[in-house]
C-alpha cells in the first residue's frame, strides 16, 4: 500500500490509472533561487533534443569554460562562439545562448520578474528568446520555478507514455491530452514526472 499524500489522494480519486504508476509519494517541487535562473536557461537550451547523458556532458564542458567563475550574461557574452562550438554545442545553440545573454544584459528580459508571472506570461516572455520554444519554457516552469500544475502537450515522451498507459491505438491528440490532464490539475507536473518515469522503465 502506497503511503498517502495530498497529491496521491488526488490521483487516486480522479485517475486510478495514473495513480497506479506511483510506488511512493512524489517529492514536492521546490523553486530554484532567482540567481540560478540564467544558468538554468543556458542548461535547458544546451540540452534541447539531446539525451540526458549527452546534455550533461556538454553542459559540464560549458561550466568548465568559466573556470569556476559565475555563469552570467557578461561571462557568456565574453566567450567566443568558437569556444562554445569546441565543447560540442551547435552553432545554433551558441547563438541562442548568446541571445539569452544579450536580452538579459540589456534588461529586455528581467528573470527575477518571472517569479510573479502566471504560466502563460512566463511562456510568452521566454519565447521571445531565440531558440526558446514552449517546451523549453515549460521545463523552466516545472524544474526551475517549481510550478506544480504545468504539462507539456508537445512532449513526445509524454505522448508515448500516455498512449501506452491508456492503451490507445494511436498517439494521443492535443485535445485528448488536454481533456485527460484536467483530471490531474492542480498537480499536472507530478503527472508528467510519473509518465516520464514510466516511459523510461
Amino acid at each position: 500500500m502506497v503511503k498517502s499524500s495530498p497529491i496521491l489522494a488526488h490521483f487516486r480519486e480522479h485517475d486510478p490509472v495514473l495513480f497506479s504508476l506511483f510506488t511512493s509519494p512524489p517529492k514536492r517541487l521546490t523553486a530554484e533561487p532567482p540567481k540560478a535562473y540564467f544558468e538554468s536557461l543556458c542548461r535547458t537550451i544546451i540540452g534541447q533534443q539531446l539525451s540526458t547523458t549527452v546534455a550533461d556532458v556538454i553542459y559540464g564542458r560549458f561550466e568548465a569554460l568559466f573556470d569556476k567563475k559565475e555563469i552570467t550574461p557578461k561571462t557568456v557574452l565574453n566567450t567566443p562562439d568558437e569556444s562554445l562550438r569546441k565543447i560540442g554545442m551547435s552553432g545554433a545553440k551558441a547563438r541562442f545562448v548568446k541571445d539569452l545573454a544579450t536580452k538579459v544584459a540589456n534588461k529586455d528580459i528581467t528573470l527575477t520578474a518571472l517569479t510573479t508571472m502566471g504560466e502563460q506570461e512566463v511562456i510568452a516572455t521566454l519565447t521571445t528568446i531565440k531558440g526558446v520554444g514552449p517546451w523549453t519554457a515549460e521545463m523552466f516552469l516545472m524544474f526551475t520555478l517549481g510550478r506544480e500544475d504545468v504539462f507539456s502537450f508537445g512532449d513526445l515522451g509524454l505522448k508515448r507514455a500516455i498512449q501506452e498507459l491508456y492503451k490507445l491505438k494511436r498517439e494521443p491528440s492535443k485535445h485528448y491530452m488536454q481533456k485527460l490532464s484536467r483530471k490531474w490539475s492542480p498537480y499536472r507536473t507530478y503527472a508528467a514526472l510519473a509518465l516520464w518515469d514510466f516511459k523510461d522503465r
